[in-house]
């Protein structure tokens, strides 16, 4: 049995560990969390969940959220917002105040993203209260008034009780229901073991890309191994000349991190997804899921990472440009469990950008994505290339025979347009509903035009406030 405490009081979960929270909630008379489109698209859904490693509120997506992974933790959903002088939560006054709320079907979403806001202490840059909502639709009544509300409680920190979440580490947790078992030790030691002794269990961090083929599958995982109690995996450590990344950094404390120690790294997180996405989902496993339009492994390609891996054996490394070895395969062995990736942070000389081409600019999915790692001597020479790309192969994939051909020579327009043009028979992009070869192709040579235009006079260039493209205009 699972129990954790929600909305003030404890409760208890004895059903197969891949219902979500979302549906055991609405199974359980609980409907003031609504059920939009069950992929963590639309944020009706939206909860919050208590931190106990940093102490803060995170909201997120209860549709893709096991029920077993709250275990001990702190949950709230829009029922359980108390009181404040007398009043409804700030939150909910807010929207009423400002008539942000028409049918109200995704009002109770929109109030567990104000909730966060109002408990944090981040959000004066405008892009920042931009984020906060990305994830929450609204069908009719339009954002003006409901960012009017979030401007009104961000940052205020009410006397509601909630402000200090519980901190502490998470106990293991090993339970079996319905006919699954599901594993959470709090050691990478723990977790070989099991994988040592269950190497078919299906690994589990934040489940939002998992969690789609629980809701939309209806697939019912017989054995899981839930990483996300383990912190070592959190951890971000400095090396000499580089830094070391735990696969179960969550993404938002990456781009927090990434802003000052990672800059491009950051920039790519800008378009990651919504923030109830990056609370959940973590490094590892947008890697090791090894789409080939995996937001973050042409970041890994084009900085030469190293992937270390851990079995009771001991960890061995692999270098990113061997990682990815097939169509949503890696280079990871059952046994295995990716515990960090290994970045060298870029020389001075080097010039670097990332790109990510989408439907829309919020919460999609990459139709091309791109991070481009160029030296250049003083002379204006390339003595070091790196062009990699998602979404032009059936993995994440380098551009290497035009690396090799650019070292040595003037870093030009007319040798970037050249380049631009050769990429066309380096990669064969399939069509799909997102585009089709031909704008793929055309999209991985325009990128690479853009990133030698943005980087003429200077050898990185972040992302604008309120960014309107991929590329960013010359400073």
């Amino acid at each position: 049995m699972v129990e954790f405490e929600l909305d003030g009081r404890e409760v208890s979960f004895a059903d197969h560990p891949t219902t979500t929270l979302l549906q055991w909630l609405r199974a359980t008379g609980r409907t003031g969390t609504k059920e939009g489109c069950a992929e963590g698209d639309c944020g009706a859904c939206t909860v919050a969940v208590a931190d106990p490693t940093t102490g803060r509120w995170r909201t997120v997506n209860s549709c893709l959220v096991p029920v077993p992974s709250l275990a001990g933790h702190q949950v709230r959903t829009v029922e359980g917002l108390p009181r404040v002088a007398g009043a409804q939560h700030p939150a909910q006054s807010a929207l009423v105040d400002v008539l942000g709320s028409q049918c109200g079907f995704c009002t109770p979403g929109f109030v567990m993203s104000l909730f966060e806001a109002c408990h944090r202490r981040d959000l004066a840059p405008g892009w920042k209260r931009d984020d906060q909502l990305c994830g929450n639709l609204c069908r009719c009544t339009g954002y003006r008034p409901i960012r009017e509300a979030l401007d009104r409680v961000a940052g205020t920190v009410p006397a509601d009780g909630l402000g200090e979440p519980t901190r502490g580490t998470p106990e293991g947790v090993a339970f079996e229901g319905g006919g699954g078992r599901w594993v959470a030790p709090t050691t990478i030691a723990g977790a070989v073991q099991f994988l040592g002794e269950e190497p078919a269990a299906v690994i589990i961090a934040g489940a939002t890309d998992l969690g789609l083929q629980i809701t939309q599958r209806h697939v019912r995982f017989p054995a899981l191994l839930d990483v996300g109690r383990i912190p070592a995996l959190r951890a971000i450590t400095d090396l000499p000349g580089g830094v070391r990344l735990g696969a179960g950094v969550p993404l938002t404390d990456l781009e927090d991190w990434s802003a000052g120690g990672l800059p491009v790294l950051h920039r790519m997180l800008r378009y990651f997804g919504a923030r109830q996405i990056k609370h959940r989902a973590t490094l590892g496993g947008n890697l090791c899921n090894a789409s080939p339009i995996g937001d973050l492994a042409p970041v890994v390609l084009a900085l030469d990472g190293t992937f270390v891996l851990a079995s009771a054996a001991g960890e061995r490394r692999v270098p990113a440009s061997a990682f990815f070895t097939g169509y949503r395969a890696t280079a990871r062995r059952p046994d295995e469990l990716l515990v960090a990736v290994e970045l060298p942070l870029p020389a001075a000389d080097t010039r670097v950008g990332a790109y990510k081409i989408s439907r829309r600019r919020e919460l999609d999915i990459s139709v091309v994505s791109a991070c481009f790692a160029v030296g250049v001597d003083a002379a204006g020479t390339v003595t070091h290339a790196r062009l990699s790309y998602g979404g032009v192969a059936a993995t994440p994939v380098r551009a290497t025979s035009i690396e090799a051909r650019l070292v040595g020579v003037p870093w030009s327009e007319s040798v970037v347009d050249a380049a631009a043009a050769e990429l066309r028979s380096v990669f064969t992009p399939l069509t799909d509903h997102r585009g089709t070869a031909e704008y793929r192709h055309r999209l991985a040579a325009n990128l690479l035009r853009g990133f030698f235009d943005e980087t003429r006079t200077q050898p990185f260039v972040a992302l604008s406030e309120r960014h309107t493209a991929t590329v960013a205009e010359p400073r």
